[in-house]
Parts: structure tokens; C-alpha cells; sequence
């Protein structure tokens, strides 16, 4: 019994490790993108064109939403800062799930750990989501707090403002070895951002790998991957319920859900499961803070209806046209080979070395600053965090 203990264990931090291991260069890739698009166009730019809802504005923050970062918490100070500046509630929140939907960075895991129609599945369903958004929001428009919220938000941001808006174009940008350094510091705080998440989720994604068995997941999503309507609905039901109560952010959820999904959980509970990153606790507090909790919770609202509905039009459209995918490529996520001498190994060291620069650049421009973030739900995800690495790394060592 202890034997088959220790020997699951190492099988889950062996599994861990690896599935961190297959997607590191996909995240430094998505974040080069996302840091140089940050400093490159200036929130200035954005609020310009965001005024009130209109397919123009829509348009732009979704566009401007695309070239942001994936970051929840770092889209949910963006969107603040846009509409406490005026714009408005529409356009804002298409800002915040193009953001965290429409980004490089996300689509690049998506496909490592569960295959193209999960891409397009993501990328398509981020345009349901700000279209159904607009829909339900115009529907019940009479219901939402929007002064009071505006005013709760310019109150929370209080003198906060970018003092990056320079009139240097683009051109200039990207000539100037300033821009780059802050490409740099961009880079760096992306990581700082996301790496408490991130090892909490690809830790707990090793654990259930190996230590859950599939019969728990045929209880949780009732129906597996072959559902009537009503247990779909029920499954696309409990990916978001399943995420609400957990820290783990959009980045770290990939290799869970692909867990899941291997487990034989259907495509819309799988979608709904990924599009839940913005109906989190951590996520209901911040909006609660930034606008107040009737805000939060209509906001909260909103994006539950429209994430169901979005996963459920996503299955079925991709079942009309014959593109459901199958589960073969993540059934044996404990089994792969993770460690291969392969394109993996190369980029790994290419961007490796790549942050290593970019580390070393950010401390000798504005030092060393490593400081655990204020708040319940940051302190217990550093604690998570740290448990994590000791778990990682008792199970390496044991039942090998």
C-alpha cells in the first residue's frame, strides 16, 4: 500500500513537472508577444477609441482586449482603468474576455495540451461570449448599476494613471532601447504575475492525473463525452462551479482541463470549464473592490449565462459540422514522454535564456523586488505555491 502511495506520487510531480516542462516555451512566447504589445500601444490609445456600446467600440475593445495581456487580475485593473476614464460598459467588458480569451499566449497552451478545436473553439467562443455579453447586457441594462459603478471605480483607482501615453510612434518604439527595457520589466511582471497560478495548477493537474480515478469524473460530469442536452447542460454547469472555488487562473486551468477532457468529460463542459476564469472568488472580490458588490455580482451574472450558453452553441455547432474532437491525444497524460530530446528541449532553452536576460536586465535597471501582494487570496495561493514546490519535490525522489 505505501509502495503504490510513494510510486503515485512520484508519478504525479513526474507528470507536473512534465506538463510545465511541454508548455514553458509556449509561455514565454505569449508573453514576449503580450509585453511588446502592451508598451507598444499605450491605454491613452485604447480609451480614445472606447466610447459607449456601439459595434465600433465593441470592436476596439475587443481588438484592444486581443493585444492585452491574459493575466485576470492585471485585464480586471485594464478594464477598470477604461471605464472609470469613461468608456463604456460594454465595450469594457468586451476588453476584459478578449483579454483573457483572445490572447496568443492561451491559444499557444490550448493547443500543446488539447489539440486544434479547442483553439478555435476558444478563440470562436471568445467572440460568442462578447457578442452574447452585448445581448444579455442590453437585455438587462435597466438592472445595472452603471453610474454608481463608475463613480466606485474612479473612487478605487483614485491617481492611478499610465504616464506612458508619450506621442512617440510605434516606429520610434521599437528603435529605442528604453522601449525594450520596459518590454523587459513587462516580461518579468507578467511571470510575477501568473507564477503562483501557474505551479498551483499544473501541480494539482499532476495530482489528479494520477491519484483520481476516472469513476469521479463520470460522477461529476454526468454523461461523459457522449451527453443528452440536459447532462450536457449539466456539465457545462459544473465547469464553471468547479472553477468558482478554486485560485487556479486561465494559464494554469489548460493542463487540468486536459486532464478532465482525457477523463471523458465533453467538449462544452470542457469549454465552459476554460471560459470560467472570470467567475472565480478571487475575481468576484476584485470587481467588488473596484465597483462595488451589485456591480460584481450583475457582472458576475452576465458571464455565467453567456459562458453556459456559449459552450453549448460551441458543441453543438461543432457537432453539426463534424469537428468534435476526440480525447486519444490526452487519455495518457501520465504516460507521455515529456523529456524528449525534441523541438520542446530547444525552444525551452531559447526562451530560458531569453527570461534569464530579461531578468537580469529588469534588476539592473529598478533592482530586485520580490514581495508577497496584499490580501486573503494572494497570501493562501503563495502558501499553496510553496507547498507545491516542497510536494514537486519529495515526489521526485520517492517511488522512482
Amino acid at each position: 500500500m505505501t509502495q503504490s502511495f510513494l510510486e503515485t506520487w512520484h508519478s504525479a510531480a513526474t507528470t507536473a513537472l512534465g506538463l510545465f516542462w511541454t508548455a514553458f516555451w509556449a509561455f514565454g512566447l505569449g508573453y514576449l508577444i503580450s509585453s511588446m504589445i502592451q508598451v507598444f500601444v499605450t491605454r491613452q490609445t485604447m480609451q480614445k477609441q472606447m466610447g459607449e456600446a456601439g459595434p465600433r467600440s465593441v470592436a476596439m475593445g475587443t481588438f484592444f482586449g486581443f493585444a492585452s495581456s491574459s493575466c485576470s487580475f492585471a485585464a480586471l485593473s485594464g478594464t477598470r482603468a477604461l471605464f472609470a476614464k469613461g468608456a463604456g460598459l460594454v465595450p469594457s467588458l468586451a476588453f476584459l474576455l478578449a483579454s483573457t480569451n483572445l490572447v496568443v499566449e492561451l491559444g499557444i497552451i490550448i493547443a500543446i495540451f488539447l489539440g486544434w478545436q479547442f483553439v478555435v473553439g476558444e478563440y470562436v467562443g471568445g467572440l460568442l461570449l462578447i457578442g452574447l455579453m452585448w445581448f444579455v447586457i442590453r437585455l438587462t441594462k435597466c438592472i445595472a448599476p452603471v453610474e454608481e459603478a463608475r463613480r466606485t471605480a474612479q473612487q478605487s483607482q483614485g491617481d492611478e494613471d499610465e504616464a506612458e501615453g508619450d506621442d512617440a510612434s510605434w516606429r520610434d518604439k521599437i528603435a529605442s532601447r528604453q522601449s525594450w527595457a520596459m518590454v523587459a520589466q513587462r516580461y518579468v511582471m507578467e511571470w510575477m504575475m501568473v507564477w503562483k497560478d501557474v505551479t498551483v495548477g499544473f501541480t494539482v493537474a499532476g495530482i489528479i492525473a494520477a491519484f483520481v480515478p476516472q469513476s469521479f469524473f463520470e460522477w461529476l460530469f454526468i454523461g461523459g463525452d457522449d451527453p443528452n442536452f440536459f447532462e450536457l447542460l449539466a456539465q457545462a454547469l459544473v465547469g464553471p462551479v468547479a472553477a468558482f472555488f478554486t485560485f487556479i487562473g486561465s494559464m494554469g486551468n489548460i493542463p487540468l482541463a486536459a486532464v478532465l477532457y482525457g477523463n471523458g468529460v465533453a467538449f462544452a463542459g470542457i469549454m465552459a470549464f476554460i471560459f470560467s476564469d472570470l467567475v472565480v472568488i478571487p475575481v468576484l472580490r476584485v470587481n467588488a473592490q473596484y465597483y462595488g458588490w451589485k456591480m460584481a455580482l450583475y457582472i458576475l451574472g452576465v458571464f455565467l449565462v453567456v459562458l453556459v450558453a456559449t459552450a453549448m452553441l460551441l458543441h453543438y455547432g461543432f457537432a453539426a459540422l463534424g469537428l468534435l474532437p476526440t480525447a486519444e491525444q490526452v487519455r495518457t497524460v501520465i504516460d507521455r514522454d515529456f523529456f524528449a530530446l525534441d523541438y520542446t528541449f530547444w525552444l525551452n532553452l531559447v526562451f530560458g535564456a531569453l527570461g534569464l536576460a530579461f531578468l537580469a536586465w529588469k534588476i539592473a535597471r529598478s533592482g530586485w523586488s520580490f514581495a508577497i501582494e496584499a490580501g486573503v487570496v494572494e497570501k493562501a495561493l503563495f502558501v499553496l505555491a510553496m507547498a507545491s514546490y516542497a510536494w514537486l519535490a519529495v515526489g521526485l525522489f520517492v517511488g522512482g
